[in-house]
């Protein structure tokens, strides 16, 4: 990971904002304490969009809740977790409320995350009140402002209405913009738009990816769609039982991957430009961190390419053209990985 560097040096324009370094989370399950993520470890540049893909259960949105410190009681963390130079896991009372409000999270169902019998406006303009001592009126104004940047008219009106009288597109729309009220420097988007309709989505996501830019927010955008990640993230981040096993840039990761288990999601991704038969599967199922074992590749199971090597130690992330990948045979593998699986998942034997 990258070393931080304080705003006066030269480096500081291209150091992380957010580092992530060695994250393990372990929670109770089934009367046990367990592990949920494995040795995480990623970096979110200022002004950078870092994609976070994987199968459901593979860790994304616990590492998410780990780096805004929402994870539940009886948690134990290890590992680090850096954003502008302060350490995460240290902050508490005004110290951790400051930092939330400069890393946003805006949740995948909208419904679940504001409160059904308060007004809209109660919800913007709390973290303004309460933690920035912005006066009433001057947060109702601001909440009014920031509706309309997210394509909501008449603002001052839906200030006043409650959560049941939008739609979940509507209601989306007011979560990003009350997430970018505090002036966050990094969002954490965690699959904003699975619970709307295909149409409604992609309004979501140019609102969200404009906005965005416009501000010159990092954000770490979570998401089961590796096409959509290619489309609005400069980076992604691939994970698999709660381990990233690769970090590549977003245009070479489909055809140009650097781990089995990246080629896999994108040769089992429907391609509307080609004609098959019959989509490529990944054998098996996917493994919780919890069920992984933790002395050997967990993909190894499913993998078509896994040698002994692959069952001697759990592999390192290691740097490979420009990327990184947790693989014993990356190197070995290096420019094959795509069209073989593409083909049907056949093994290099």
């Amino acid at each position: 990971m990258g070393r931080w560097v304080g705003p006066g040096s030269r480096e500081a324009s291209t150091a992380p904002l957010l580092e992530v370094d060695g994250l393990t989370v372990r929670l109770r399950v089934e009367g046990a304490q367990r592990a949920v993520l494995r040795d995480v470890s990623l970096a979110v540049r200022p002004g950078e969009a870092l994609g976070l893909v994987g199968e459901s259960g593979s860790g994304k949105s616990m590492t998410a809740r780990a780096i805004d410190r929402l994870l539940p009681r009886g948690a134990e963390v290890s590992g680090q977790i850096r954003f502008d130079g302060a350490d995460v896991m240290t902050l508490a009372g005004a110290g951790l409320r400051g930092y939330r409000n400069g890393v946003a999270m805006i949740f995948q169902d909208p419904r679940a995350h504001v409160n059904p019998v308060r007004r809209i406006g109660d919800f913007m303009t709390e973290a303004l009140r309460t933690n920035l001592d912005v006066p009433a009126g001057e947060a109702y104004r601001r909440a009014a402002d920031m509706l309309g940047q997210v394509g909501i008219d008449d603002g001052e009106r839906r200030l006043r209405q409650y959560p049941h009288e939008l739609s979940g597109g509507m209601l989306q729309r007011v979560m990003i913009a009350a997430a970018l009220l505090t002036e966050p420097k990094l969002l954490l988007a965690d699959e904003p738009t699975t619970a709307l309709d295909v149409t409604t989505q992609a309004e979501v996501m140019a609102i969200l990816d404009d906005l965005r830019r416009e501000f010159g927010l990092a954000m770490l955008f979570i998401t089961h769609d590796l096409e959509l990640a290619a489309a609005i993230c400069d980076r992604t981040a691939v994970m698999y039982a709660g381990q990233i096993v690769e970090v590549r840039e977003s245009a070479l990761l489909h055809d140009d991957p650097l781990h089995p288990y990246t080629a896999a999601l994108a040769a089992a991704r429907p391609d509307i430009a080609q004609t098959a038969h019959r989509l490529a599967a990944i054998p098996g199922r996917p493994l919780s961190a919890f069920e992984a074992p933790e002395d050997e590749c967990a993909f190894a199971p499913r993998c078509p390419h896994a040698r002994d090597i692959c069952r001697e130690a759990t592999p390192e992330l290691i740097g490979l053209d420009g990327g990184l990948s947790r693989c014993a045979r990356a190197a070995d593998l290096r420019g094959r990985l795509r069209p073989e699986l593409a083909e049907g998942g056949q093994s290099d034997d």
